[in-house]
């Protein structure tokens, strides 16, 4: 009777391992790499380049912090696109967990004017569990404590587009985070891309900020907790 349970219990344990080993196999390598059909809205508007949660919204001027991560440990405008900046931007930080879809789409219809990838600083990527679980328990700032801002690898890219009959160049600066294998960018620079078209991904884990030259007559949509879909919410009006 006893080895007749102990072999129950062998059959259970490895029954459940076999269906966790395949669900992780499902998303991996199947749910992860989903791209579902998008339709942008008809009213004018720069849309999310992702699936996420909003972390932050800020309005901030060259050489200000966007936002503190910890005591002694701030975030600028330069530390998020790796370039300087030359007049106010407005910043939105949005963080994709491992259950968004992780293909980014085109804020507004631009052309593409560069792509810049930079490595990981020298401590290496670092994992973005903490703003994982303050956006899960909802707690504000969620931001804090999130290294990987301005440590982790990154690609960063211009669009030149046009937005209420002005140039408007915003930058989508994709993130990876501890586990990324790779950030894709499927235009090169000088062509087009269409508003809501798909133009990249991040795999695995990921934070997207988009940055937009602040003008008066903008008008921010969303707020930290906002959960945001790619290609279909509008951002800035």
């Amino acid at each position: 009777m006893r080895r007749e349970l102990a072999t129950r219990g062998l059959i259970a344990t490895a029954l459940v391992l076999l269906a966790l080993a395949g669900a992780y196999t499902f998303w991996r390598y199947f749910w992860f790499f989903r791209d579902p059909p998008r339709t942008p809205p008809a009213e004018a508007g720069i849309l999310s380049p992702a699936d996420g949660t909003v972390v932050y919204v800020k309005v901030v001027e060259p050489g200000a912090e966007v936002v503190s991560i910890k005591q002694g440990v701030a975030a600028t405008l330069k530390d998020i696109t790796r370039e300087d900046m030359a007049q106010r931007k407005i910043v939105i930080g949005i963080f994709m967990s491992p259950f968004d879809v992780h293909y980014n789409r085109a804020p507004l219809a631009a052309t593409v004017s560069s792509i810049r990838k930079y490595p990981a600083s020298a401590e290496g990527n670092v994992s973005m569990t903490a703003m994982h679980w303050r956006s899960i328990l909802g707690m504000e700032p969620r931001y804090t404590g999130s290294m990987h801002i301005v440590q982790n690898e990154r690609t960063v890219t211009r669009l030149e587009g046009e937005y209420r009959g002005e140039a408007t160049p915003i930058y989508v600066v994709q993130i990876g985070a501890l586990t990324v294998s790779g950030i894709d960018s499927y235009f090169a620079p000088g062509q087009s891309v269409g508003r809501g078209e798909t133009f990249g991904m991040i795999r695995v884990g990921s934070q997207v900020d988009l940055v937009v030259p602040w003008r008066e007559g903008l008008a921010v949509q969303v707020k930290p907790g906002d959960r945001v879909t790619s290609g279909e919410t509008l951002l800035i009006r």
